[in-house]
């Protein structure tokens, strides 16, 4: 619904011209800083403004402000054609936005506008450039996001969130990755589920956010400016987990869609996660009494799994059952597979091979 949507205003880039390279896809140098020195305080302003500008136009009103994307990094350099981007060393570059960042905002009375940072690509850079911001910044981050893409120090970064006590998000990360040896569509899904359940046992985080739903379009015309990318083969993994259709005006889904939402459908905000193996992921909904348990299994043979529930203080009667599977032309597609009795909080069940399965318990 329009009240549970949350906007976070981010920028891959400042405007050109308040870069060092008169380019917003990056300084000369991709480890040089491209925001210019006497720019920090515009470059606030103007994210402030555009804030405030879609708010007032009842348009969006963002719940959150982001002034980097992944900043410690030497990826943005001036006249690349991949994307706009713009390096913030950590440390006093990446301090002063924020500060200035939040002094903008602020200034224009948004005080239910959350300020976050960085947004690194990596765990382990997300841990240097927190590393490195003073007790000032601290106070006025609402939350700290970090990518993905790299997780050689996710656990680290977890425990860190725990022990300093922050609101941490993963916020962004996806993949053209399968997993599973011969399992057609349902590769991208079952890579999707792994995925998820990793970030998320190693981070406790209190989102995780995919980038991005829609990454391929097929129009012979190109689609705002960009070509026509055709139609990937779903088998081999793909970015995103739909297809924009623009010469037909539709949306094709695929299994990688089915497989997200065998998560987002059931894990609700509100509910409290509960880390279970590497292959699953549960959550408790502590108003309801309803318990989630999400897992995969990335093999071609059927497994046996046992629930063991002894560590609630309530007695479930019931479990229903979620499975996503197969092909989009003839698999399962959050398949309801009926409602089972439950004895002595313990269910012994067959996970399909190559399937994502949910278990709703009331």
């Amino acid at each position: 619904s329009r009240e549970d949507f949350h906007g976070e205003a981010f920028s891959n880039s400042p405007p050109y011209f308040m870069t060092n390279s008169g380019c917003s896809s990056g300084a000369r140098v991709g480890a040089w800083d491209n925001l210019r020195a006497d720019s920090y305080n515009a470059f606030a302003a103007y994210m402030a403004d555009v804030i405030e500008h879609w708010h007032q136009e009842g348009v969006i009103t963002f719940k959150s402000v982001s002034p980097m994307n992944e900043p410690y990094t030497d990826y943005w350099s001036a006249n690349s054609n991949k994307q706009e981007g713009c390096h913030f060393s950590s440390g006093k570059s990446q301090n002063k936005i924020i500060l200035e960042t939040a002094k903008a905002i602020r200034a224009k009375g948004l005080k239910d506008v959350e300020i976050v940072a960085s947004d690194e690509t990596s765990t382990s850079h997300q841990i240097t450039s927190y590393n490195k911001y003073t007790d000032e910044v601290k106070e006025v981050i609402d939350r700290i996001s970090t990518h993905t893409y790299i997780t050689r120090r996710s656990k680290q970064l977890g425990q860190l969130a725990k022990e300093k006590g922050f609101n941490l998000w993963m916020s962004e990360t996806d993949w053209s990755n399968t997993l599973g040896k011969s399992s057609g569509e349902m590769g991208a899904g079952l890579w999707l589920a792994s995925k998820i359940i990793t970030d998320i046992n190693d981070l406790s985080p209190s989102a995780w956010v995919i980038w991005l739903v829609i990454d391929f379009h097929i129009s012979k015309n190109g689609f705002n400016g960009n070509k026509d990318f055709g139609m990937p083969d779903m088998s081999k993994g793909f970015w995103g987990v739909a297809v924009a259709d623009h010469d037909n005006e539709e949306i094709i889904l695929s299994q990688k869609y089915y497989a997200f939402g065998q998560f987002s459908r059931y894990i609700r905000p509100g509910d409290s996660i509960i880390h279970c193996d590497k292959n699953t992921l549960a959550s408790f909904n502590n108003a309801s009494k309803k318990l989630t348990i999400v897992t995969f299994n990335s093999s071609g043979k059927d497994i046996e799994k046992d629930f063991i529930l002894d560590g609630f203080d309530i007695e479930f009667s019931e479990y229903k059952t979620i499975r996503t599977s197969g092909s989009l032309k003839d698999g399962e597609h959050w398949k309801d597979l009926g409602k089972t009795s439950l004895e002595n909080n313990t269910f012994k069940t067959k996970i399909k091979g190559y399937s994502v399965t949910t278990y709703v318990i009331e």
